[in-house]
């Protein structure tokens, strides 16, 4: 199976160092890949854009894909001084996509990269065709916690940051692959712990629900079938809202939807963005 890695970069927006990774198809499909909107995919907590690698592979068979490292994640800017608020990673996206004059694109958000992208559609001026929110808290002021705990997440960083392996990483992902594992403990100790710990806090005081009802592009609501992220409940609050947003569960998978079931996670996205994917199979 050939790559569709195109070539990794940095950008300098709002402010900061933007890293990003893109896929995209062959020259034989550049024309094909000109009619439909690039896509922005935004990582979650502690992800960063290389661990959705996997994932830009199958996107850029048909898009134009970007990955960011948020803010404080990979090899984007990270600092003791730097906000890490859910304003200044929205205002990061809007001027990502200024700064490569993207004239049409979709954002796809996993987890906190939802949330980031349903703030940063309404400080998009131009471009903006569409929006995809994978899984997003729903958490929030007045609402129940993030199931999730700090810790989990505090803990592994401070082992990433002494050197870790697969096996170390087991303890926190165990039903990840070998692989899934690997990369993960090769480069969470990129994650500042400031960011994280700011992200974890805007879980639980940022409204998501009032984001997203906001949202005037097309919308896509993709969620697990497995956890407590995301409830019927709150589904059906956020088509109350956006009697638009399609909604879409995948079996067979918890949080993490495409490290779970890859294929239903591209079956979810259907043809939504302008073109079905799927899992390729080896040439």
């Amino acid at each position: 199976m050939s790559s569709t890695f195109l070539h990794g970069g940095n950008v300098f927006a709002n402010g900061i160092r933007q890293h990003y990774l893109r896929y995209g198809p062959g020259a034989g499909s550049a024309g094909e890949r000109s009619t439909r909107p690039a896509i922005v995919l935004i990582p979650g907590i502690t992800s960063p854009a290389i661990t959705w690698g996997f994932v830009g592979e199958v996107l850029g068979s048909r898009f134009d894909t970007f990955i960011l490292d948020v803010r404080g994640r990979g090899l984007s800017s990270a600092s003791d001084t730097l906000d890490y608020s859910l304003d200044a990673q929205a205002d990061d996206i809007a001027a990502f996509v200024s700064a490569l004059d993207l004239d049409a694109f979709s954002l796809l958000g996993h987890s906190m990269g939802a949330r980031i992208a349903a703030r940063a559609a309404g400080r998009i001026e131009r471009g903006l065709r569409s929006v995809v929110l994978v899984d997003p808290p729903a958490s929030g002021p007045g609402r129940r916690p993030y199931p999730s705990q700090l810790p989990w997440y505090v803990d592994s960083i401070a082992l990433a940051r002494k050197g870790m392996d697969a096996q170390a990483m087991s303890q926190f992902c165990p039903t990840w692959t070998f692989e899934q594992r690997q990369l993960r403990a090769e480069w969470l100790h990129t994650c500042d712990e400031r960011a994280v710990l700011a992200s974890f806090k805007g879980f639980h005081e940022d409204d998501f629900f009032a984001d997203a009802a906001r949202l005037n592009v097309p919308s896509l609501l993709v969620t697990a079938e497995r956890g407590d992220v995301v409830r019927p409940e709150d589904v059906d609050e956020l088509q109350g809202a956006t009697p638009s947003m399609l909604h879409t569960r995948v079996p067979d998978a918890g949080h993490m939807i495409p490290w779970d079931n890859e294929a239903g996670f591209y079956a979810a996205l259907g043809d939504f963005l302008g073109a079905p994917v799927s899992l390729r199979k080896p040439a």
